[in-house]
């Protein structure tokens, strides 16, 4: 998919610049190209970006693909969670934001007395998985009063068969995001009914990856994080269903886009400084993002927003 925007972009250059030196009719042609290097500018530049590891994926796949066009555009996508993320923007310290939530007052009022201005936008839908390890043949769904009852505060749920009578007498390794992570918020909020509400004797990481090798590597493990990070690793990993009342529903494409996955489908967000906006490479990076946003989103295992949204995005930006 990647390969067909990069030809796509390519083509609309060619084809502009031809056009351009067909205008030309009897004169000279240019000897720089400069007319053909202007349909596909030459941009410079540094976009720092920093946030969240799940909306990692995304963002680092359009960098990838915006910097086969302009190379010169420098694009570092880190890691250090939503909330180690807007610690850093507001201060105006990054020009992007990844988040798998929305900004809270208190970081909104920080930017505000550092003069940051934002501009929020959605990039993706996301189901926050709950997952377990692939020879676990007996937690193939649980409710969201049975999570609550292992990852709520001051829980003493140790063994599976304190869970649910019939599940092995076999302790529980637990795994999950640390608590500067968008999705630690998102999950106590949803399953616990209070953000930052949890449990804290479980193994943390800002890093999915090490909570996919934990959870890959342990029988007795369950965890959670987004759901593309299962996607990437079907075969180290196990998705659990999740049943609200309404019965058990795993998360897909299909289920998160309607909602059905509840309640643990979410949107997801990059905040974008205001100022630096006025900056051609940012300019044209945002627009990318968004015309892109919804294939590479699908890509790499998310699910794209309606068309309107990512219209409605670039409006914004305007």
């Amino acid at each position: 998919m990647r390969a067909g925007i990069f030809r796509r972009l390519w083509l609309a250059a060619a084809i502009f610049g031809m056009a351009v030196l067909a205008c030309g009719g009897g004169s000279d042609p240019d000897p720089t190209g400069a007319a053909a290097s202007e349909s596909v500018p030459d941009l410079s530049g540094t976009i720092e970006i920093d946030g969240s590891s799940t909306v990692f994926p995304i963002s680092q796949a359009v960098a990838e693909e915006f910097r086969k066009v302009h190379g010169r555009v420098q694009i570092p996508v880190g890691i250090s969670g939503t909330g180690g993320g807007f610690k850093r923007f507001v201060v105006g310290e990054t020009e992007i934001s990844n988040a798998s939530r929305s900004i809270k007052d208190s970081e909104r009022e920080l930017a505000a007395e550092n003069g940051v201005e934002f501009i929020q936008l959605s990039v993706a839908f996301d189901g926050l998985s709950v997952m377990v390890n692939p020879d676990n043949d007996f937690a193939t769904c649980m409710t969201t009063e049975e999570l609550k009852k292992l990852w709520e505060p001051g829980s003493t749920v140790d063994n599976w068969n304190e869970i649910r009578a019939g599940w092995p007498d076999r302790e529980i390794r637990l795994y999950g995001p640390d608590t500067d992570s968008g999705t630690f918020d998102y999950f106590t909020d949803a399953i616990n009914g209070e953000e930052d509400a949890s449990r804290a004797d479980y193994t943390q990481s800002a890093d999915d990856n090490v909570l996919v090798q934990g959870i890959g590597g342990d029988r007795n493990a369950l965890g959670y994080f987004g759901y593309a990070y299962y996607v990437e690793n079907r075969d180290k990993l196990k998705l659990v269903a999740v049943d609200n009342g309404s019965g058990c529903v795993a998360p897909s494409s299909s289920s998160i886009n309607d909602g059905s996955y509840s309640p643990l489908s979410r949107p997801l967000f990059i905040y974008v400084n205001r100022a630096s906006l006025e900056r051609p490479e940012m300019k044209a990076f945002i627009t990318f993002y968004l015309e892109n946003a919804a294939e590479l989103a699908s890509e790499v295992g998310y699910v794209a927003l309606p068309q309107s949204d990512y219209d409605a995005g670039l409006a914004a930006i305007q």
